[in-house]
């Protein structure tokens, strides 16, 4: 099937999925990622599998502006107001859903795999490390996309935000040090120091750097345009070079946009090009969860479904405990302490690139764990969604229904 084709295909049946479902009072994204499960290949096959390969990398572009938009709305004098909070809840989350996994999922290998010849130390603990620390990242474009859909302010959509843009770092670091460790068990090899903190601290240096030195420019180059649709222009042609240089420099493109994001909007220089970003933020959305949608693999789902409901159990549990937990240390507003945890479950493609990172380096078991997580992200997407915009309705902060 022709490329373009399957983009007509995936914009024009994705946006009436979004209609349909938000009649019975779900998100719209909801809609996109169903419509997407039912074009896939593995059931009515109406978008090839060679054809969703060469739209990968859109996906890419989608997360680079979704992540843009993020940094956007991280203001520093509303980041002041909840900073404390802030800092105590990503760790703990972070932490909560990392330790849950590593501590249960060993216990309960041997019981739900048939891994020949696997022990717990060079097979079971190495597998749920390395899931557990994927499992820290959370989906900023789902986070996004509800906010944007019904125009969230407030607390807990601030603390949300921060919390969702700082995940990131935490997860690129979490999984270096993982499959440093991992390495070092599966293989019987000595723990390097530099593999451990030195790798991730680059990659987090290196796309922190890259974002503020985008967002220097775009604040420099906004000025040669005069009208919003060449401001347009410059942002999609920015966010675009700065996504195809991190991935070119093996970085996080989701965290250098969001620093770019951050960097612009706290200078307060020509604002307006995240009001043109906005334009189109819509057909992005459409086309980031369909495709999400589209890479649904039923006998992935099949033969690993076990294992993926029990990485979503674990990782729920423990984001949600460890948000009460950072949240009553911090003292945090009581809708923070009641709903954010709520809000913190959506899982997508910052865990699937880490997860495919991850998969290479253990021939015995990467399989196997690739497919778990894959089938634990299209479980979570189905389901985290509606959770987001009940905690948001919950704690009075959506504008429009």
């Amino acid at each position: 099937m022709s490329p373009v084709l399957a983009i007509g295909i995936i914009i024009t049946v994705g946006f009436f999925g979004g209609l349909l479902v938000r009649r019975f009072g779900l998100p719209m994204i909801t809609g996109y990622i169903i419509v997407g499960i039912l074009l896939s290949p593995s059931l009515l096959n109406v978008i090839p599998e060679a054809t969703i390969g060469n739209l990968d990398f859109i996906i890419n572009i989608c997360l680079g502006i979704i992540a843009f938009m993020i940094g956007s709305s991280l203001r520093l004098e509303s980041l002041r107001k909840v900073w404390r909070s802030i800092a105590w809840i990503t760790l703990f989350q972070s932490l909560g859903a990392w330790f849950l996994i590593t501590l249960l999922l060993p216990l309960l290998g041997h019981f739900i795999l048939n891994i020949e010849g696997a022990t717990f130390w060079q097979v079971y603990f190495p597998m749920a490390f390395v899931i557990g620390a994927v499992s820290c990242a959370t989906a900023p474009a789902a986070i996004m996309a509800i906010v944007s859909e019904y125009r969230a302010k407030g607390p807990l959509t601030t603390s949300l935000l921060a919390v969702v843009t700082l995940d990131d770092a935490i997860a690129i670091t979490a999984v270096a040090f993982a499959l440093a460790i991992s390495q070092s068990l599966v293989g019987g090899l000595g723990l390097s120091m530099f593999q451990m903190l030195g790798v991730p601290s680059a990659q987090i240096a290196g796309s922190v750097g890259l974002g503020l030195a985008f967002g220097f420019l775009l604040m420099h180059m906004t000025r040669l345009a005069r009208t919003r649709e060449l401001l347009l222009v410059i942002a999609f042609g920015m966010i675009m070079l700065c996504v195809g240089i991190a991935d070119l420099l093996g970085i996080s493109s989701i965290l250098a946009c969001m620093m770019a994001g951050f960097f612009l909007v706290n200078k307060g220089k020509r604002l307006e090009i995240f009001h043109v970003i906005e334009g189109i933020k819509d057909a992005i959305f459409v086309l980031l969860f369909v495709l999400a949608g589209l890479h649904f693999n039923l006998r992935i789902m099949q033969t690993t479904v076990v294992l993926a409901g029990l990485i979503v159990l674990l990782r729920c549990t423990g984001k949600y405990v460890g948000t009460r937990i950072g949240a009553e240390i911090s003292h945090a507003p009581g809708a923070i302490k009641k709903y954010l945890g709520i809000a913190l479950l959506p899982k997508a493609g910052v865990s699937v690139g880490l997860i495919l990172l991850a998969e290479h380096a253990f021939p015995l078991f990467g399989a196997i764990m690739l497919n778990a997580v894959l089938a634990s992200v299209i479980i979570n997407e189905l389901l985290a969604p509606p959770l987001v915009k009940y905690a948001i309705f919950k704690a009075r902060e959506a504008v429009s229904a």
